[in-house]
């Protein structure tokens, strides 16, 4: 019960920090300026923000098929699939719910446990900490970012420390140490993931997968860019505010959210246009153009994946949850098995 209602108060707290961050950003909003804006817009440049923001997501399944490499040969496409899926559930559903619904599929289509998926996702997010720290500490002597990026760049660097140097003892230590230090016999879905990670931390397949990282993180970039070029009045500003802006929404999506980022997305990225000069009424209009156009898409998009899977994204979730109760055990579900 204590967990549940720590799971409603965190519930609770995210959606009501997205609604005062959302009503910060309507203030002022005028609806017509923002159709104005849109009709306005160069559509070429808006079909390279859609295409890119889609097709991004293969490179890190190629990324997270790399990861799970010594484990199970899994198919570039399947780990897109599981990857869409768990970006429709972080549009629709609260707290990220996504990352775990696309680790259960990865489980359950390749036949692993749900703890090796749950931990490749992990080794995902360290890597994409650890270049985007790199990133960070890049832009901080050549554009003005605000503080709060700053202060929440150096925590950041604190969480992806201590968890690799857990993950890092998991995968290079001897398993007869780790099973004493961690009593992992009466626990065999922490021996059977202390067995993967081994075959995973000594593999050569993730020292490729950390590479791919960086243009997994630079690509994220480019719907950013391309939304400023398609914009009158902002398409001469410099790739560097696209770099920047992208660390700050990346910083953002961080921490949990309320469905599709709604309000902290506007808040981050008006704030962070303003901060290099455009004006306020123009940012606030971009910031709703530029959620729009990575978003919804990927709704689109997302929504096929999950039809394919022919449950609804609700029990999808319900299931994921089921599955992690027992850890060590293969997801089964007649209904999703290829």
């Amino acid at each position: 019960m204590r967990g549940k209602y720590r799971s409603i108060a965190l519930f609770v707290a995210v959606n009501l920090i997205s609604v005062a961050c959302l009503v910060w950003a309507l203030h002022g909003f005028n609806l017509r300026r923002l159709f104005y804006q849109t009709a306005h817009l160069d559509w070429r440049w808006v079909s390279v923000a859609i295409l890119s923001n889609i097709l991004m997501y293969v490179v890190q399944a190629w990324r997270w098929s790399l990861v799970l490499a010594p484990v199970k040969a899994i198919p570039v496409w399947q780990s897109a699939r599981a990857i869409y899926v768990g970006l429709y559930a972080n549009e629709v559903l609260p707290l990220r719910s996504g990352e775990i619904i696309r680790c259960y599929l990865q489980a359950l289509w390749s036949d692993i446990p749900i703890s090796v998926a749950l931990a490749s996702a992990l080794i995902e997010r360290i890597f994409d900490g650890i270049w985007l720290i790199g990133a960070l500490f890049f832009a901080i002597e050549r554009v003005p970012l605000p503080r709060f990026i700053r202060t929440g760049g150096l925590s950041l660097a604190a969480v992806v420390l201590v968890t690799a140097i857990l993950l890092a003892i998991a995968m290079f230590w001897k398993e007869q140490t780790l099973d004493a230090l961690l009593n992992a016999p009466r626990f065999s879905w922490v021996h059977t993931l202390i067995q993967d990670l081994h075959l995973i931390g000594h593999s050569r397949y993730l020292y490729f997968a950390f590479l791919v990282s960086l243009p997994c993180m630079l690509l994220q970039m480019v719907p950013i860019y391309a939304v400023l070029r398609a914009s009158q009045e902002v398409h001469k500003l410099p790739l560097m505010v696209s770099f920047a802006l992208m660390l700050a929404l990346r910083l953002n999506s961080v921490l949990p959210q309320a469905p599709g980022n709604v309000g902290t997305f506007q808040i981050v990225a008006s704030r962070g246009m303003m901060r290099f000069g455009v004006g306020r009424e123009i940012a606030q209009d971009l910031s709703f153009i530029m959620w729009g156009i990575v978003t919804l898409p990927l709704v689109v998009v997302g929504f096929v994946a999950v039809a394919l899977t022919g449950l609804k994204i609700g029990e999808l979730q319900r299931h994921a949850r089921t599955s992690m109760r027992d850890r060590d055990s293969v997801p089964e579900d007649p209904a999703l098995k290829e």
